[in-house]
């Protein structure tokens, strides 16, 4: 799964994803939005052999560090949660009464999907999920590092555990939204 050369190779392997709303709309500025990936991450961690051991949602993209279970293909639990995920956001979308850009959104996303010869109507999530292959602990050391500061870098927040989307405050010793695995 992947497009330029990007591709799950390794089933047993740890991987750095990175995935995107289509025109990288800042779709993450809302919080509903945000809570459909959290569940969808816990339900994907419950009941389809997904490990994540790192994770951060920011406006218009995710970063995960995941693995899948023996016997698992990493590639379909994505496929699945991006579909889920998309379909669930779009439906969020629409019923969302306090939603001030949904017909802008809905329509940017439906144009979207015209576009693809793989969507039926809306397209949410562009395509490529970036994956790259952690062989080495200095490689995980900073992709884990770039994950959890991504929002000190964009100038959002003082500290990295600040940020409520993401895993860096399961690694300070507190438990957050999504059940991880720590890598330490």
């Amino acid at each position: 799964m992947g497009d330029g050369g990007y591709k799950i190779r390794n089933t047993e392997g740890v991987y750095f994803l990175s995935f995107a709303t289509v025109g990288w709309v800042d779709v993450f500025t809302r919080s509903c939005y945000s809570d459909v990936v959290v569940n969808s991450l816990n339900y994907c961690i419950a009941k389809k052999g997904l490990n994540v051991y790192a994770w951060i949602i920011m406006s218009n993209h995710v970063h995960l560090i995941v693995s899948a279970k023996s016997g698992i293909l990493l590639s379909d639990i994505l496929r699945d949660f991006k579909k889920f995920t998309s379909v669930e956001i779009i439906n969020a979308i629409r019923e969302n009464i306090q939603e001030s850009r949904k017909e802008w959104l809905l329509l940017y996303f439906k144009e979207a999907g015209k576009n693809n010869s793989r969507n039926s109507s809306f397209q949410f999530w562009q395509q490529n999920n970036q994956p790259i292959e952690l062989t080495s602990n200095e490689m995980i050391d900073q992709r884990l590092n770039y994950l959890h500061q991504n929002p000190v870098v964009a100038r959002l927040i003082d500290k990295a555990e600040s940020w409520m989307y993401s895993s860096a405050i399961d690694y300070c010793g507190t438990k957050g939204l999504v059940n991880i695995e720590l890598l330490c």
